[in-house]
């Protein structure tokens, strides 16, 4: 049961909300736990209702639930601009909770809210729920011991954003790929599955002798109609196999992330992105002033592929032993020259937080311009790859007309 309540704190101020309990006076009593004296308190109306599908509770704990990034990107947006507008935090969340319509994400604001109201900050309070990735509280830590909250949310948001247009540009860039090597297969399985078999009746009736092509494909269409149902669970367990061994294999992990940066076309794209990723967030937060070191290991952090995050976490290690990061960046390959350059340039001259602003928009270009060859690249290669498998089954099916027309020429 949701309460309405108003009270006032130990510092005679008016604090205004609600809260969830079994009784009035439970919820009475939760707000003096509090510190809160309550002057009035009601029933929500229409608590026990949801108004609609989004708003209902499908469990689980909102501690350990994680958030989207589009939510995160809403949240910040509208925070930034309220209080930029000089609307204060406190007002801000309560207008955030009451226009939140997913249910988990209410939960979430209303137990933040709460913990402001008991003194707690709001960087103390994120740190309780799982869907607030670390490099966005310390942004809002940094913010709120500068006083430019406002300002740490909308870097918040810039993060978010990238982000988000990141992970689409890097979504949009393989699925084509993915999507004709998906026809190959499609096209081999009706070939094979559906076109041959008629053939072969047609020229196991005049008792021709095949040519050795034909034979090798009709044994594979054999193969492929008679135990089609073999090939599908060896197909899995294969799939299986490697999801298992990613997920809790330390070593194959990393023999699939070195293997993904040498993909030709593919690699330059995951090298770039992830790090583009790191120079965003590396120029966002000492821009924050966060320390060199934390900076490095929350960026660390947001790079997916686990071998460049063991290239950066090796920099880490020699730049708190006192190297200069450019230096411990040039012993590593993976980081360009360019990188290193421009990160000794930001070094020298104070500027870190621009070099790496300049060399994130680089690197994202350059992913773009990555992105956009693998998508030319595909298309006539998926055209050959499609008129071989077409041509080669196409000669297959013809090549035995000719032992049938001597066949018939012997008969007459």
């Amino acid at each position: 049961m949701k309460y309405k309540y108003v009270a006032m704190n130990a510092r005679n101020q008016k604090k205004e909300g609600a809260v969830e309990a079994d009784t009035q006076s439970q919820a009475v009593a939760l707000l003096r736990d509090r510190g809160l004296i309550v002057q009035d308190i009601k029933e929500a109306a229409g608590s026990d209702a949801p108004t609609s599908i989004w708003q209902m509770d499908m469990g689980g704990d909102v501690h350990n639930k994680k958030l989207k990034k589009k939510a995160l990107l809403m949240l910040f947006n509208q925070l930034g601009m309220m209080m930029k507008a000089g609307i204060n935090l406190s007002m801000s969340m309560q207008i955030m909770i009451d226009s939140e319509k997913d249910v988990s994400m209410q939960k979430i604001l209303r137990e933040i809210n709460e913990n402001l109201y008991n003194g707690f900050t709001l960087s103390q309070s994120m740190k309780n729920f799982a869907g607030f990735p670390g490099v966005y509280i310390s942004i809002i830590e940094a913010g709120e011991a500068n006083g430019r909250l406002d300002s740490a949310f909308q870097q918040c948001a810039l993060i978010c954003k990238k982000d988000i247009a990141l992970s689409g540009k890097l979504k949009s860039a393989f699925t084509y790929p993915i999507f004709l090597i998906v026809l190959v297969v499609a096209l081999i399985i009706i070939l094979c599955g559906f076109v041959l078999p008629t053939f072969k009746d047609t020229y196991g009736s005049f008792g021709a002798e095949l040519p050795g092509l034909t034979l090798a494909i009709m044994a594979f269409s054999d193969v492929l109609i008679g135990y089609w149902w073999l090939l599908i669970i060896i197909a899995v367990i294969i799939g299986f196999s490697v999801v298992t061994l990613k997920k809790n294999n330390a070593d194959f992990q990393m023999f699939l992330a070195k293997l993904s940066l040498k993909i030709p076309l593919v690699g330059p794209i995951i090298r770039q992105s992830s790090l583009a990723r790191f120079c965003r967030l590396m120029s966002t937060l000492t821009d924050a002033g966060i320390p060199i070191h934390k900076a490095m290991g929350l960026s660390r952090d947001a790079v997916p592929n686990i071998y460049v995050k063991e290239q950066i976490q090796s920099v880490i290690d020699d730049v708190q032993i006192g190297i200069a990061i450019n230096e411990a960046m040039a012993k590593h390959p993976v980081f360009d020259p360019i990188l290193v350059s421009m990160i000794r340039v930001g070094e020298e001259s104070g500027m870190l937080g621009d070099s790496l602003f300049k060399m994130a928009e680089l690197f994202e270009e350059q992913s773009d311009e990555s992105t956009q060859k693998l998508t030319d690249a595909m298309t006539p290669v998926m055209t050959v790859v499609i008129g071989v498998v077409v041509g080669t089954v196409v000669v297959a099916m013809i090549l035995p007309m000719f032992g049938i027309y001597g066949v018939i020429d012997t008969a007459t």
